[in-house]
């Protein structure tokens, strides 16, 4: 195990075996609200938890996740093993993702987004979880949108709320998603139209 010494590590962590802590690191954050006194964070054996990257408490996180800089990984998220979280990327609280995914840099996770394993998100990707912001009682409407296994959203995309992203679909570059992606398709534009199946691509 190597934490560095500028890490902040808060009670109530489990850090597994293996696991790096980078410089000015924050692991078990403190949320707003927090009830108890020392709630449980766990990060898998042989993650690597790049420098300022925070994480908040009550977070679930797998066997070799890595973190670029500066991440940020809210509350009561559930993280599966193998997964790679880009620097800059923001994943808000209590968002799922299974193993295998691989977030790159800049992109934004919103509350109740569900990434299926062994999807892909490219540079600054958004997804989007409130249909009609600071609405009275969007709050209690959030939905995050479901990219479902080995899915692909190409750089610069954004998935309104609440959309499924099919299995292995791919969203191009630059495209702004307003409907559900069948599995197996390819969309691309504003607003995202199906342009091939992936079977016709040489993929």
């Amino acid at each position: 195990m190597a934490i560095s010494s500028s890490a902040r590590i808060y009670p109530g962590v489990v850090l597994g075996e293996g696991v790096e802590v980078g410089d000015f690191a924050i692991v078990g954050h403190p949320y707003r609200g927090q009830a108890e006194a020392c709630v449980a964070t766990v990060v898998g054996d042989g993650a690597v938890i790049r420098s300022h990257t925070v994480i908040y408490a009550g977070c679930r996180l797998g066997r070799g996740l890595q973190t670029g800089h500066g991440a940020l990984i809210r509350e009561h998220t559930v993280i599966g093993d193998e997964v790679s979280i880009g620097s800059g990327t923001v994943v808000e609280f209590r968002v799922t993702i299974e193993d295998g995914v691989r977030i790159h840099s800049q992109a934004f996770v919103p509350e109740f987004s569900y990434l299926k394993r062994g999807c892909w998100l490219g540079p600054n990707v958004v997804l989007t979880n409130a249909k009609y912001p600071l609405s009275p009682g969007v709050k209690e409407r959030l939905r995050g949108p479901t990219v479902e296994e080995g899915a692909m959203i190409g750089a610069n995309a954004t998935i309104l709320p609440g959309l499924v992203i099919g299995r292995r679909a791919l969203v191009g570059a630059g495209s702004v998603v307003t409907h559900d992606v069948a599995e197996g398709t390819v969309v691309a534009g504003n607003p995202a139209r199906v342009i091939a199946s992936l079977a016709d691509l040489p993929y």
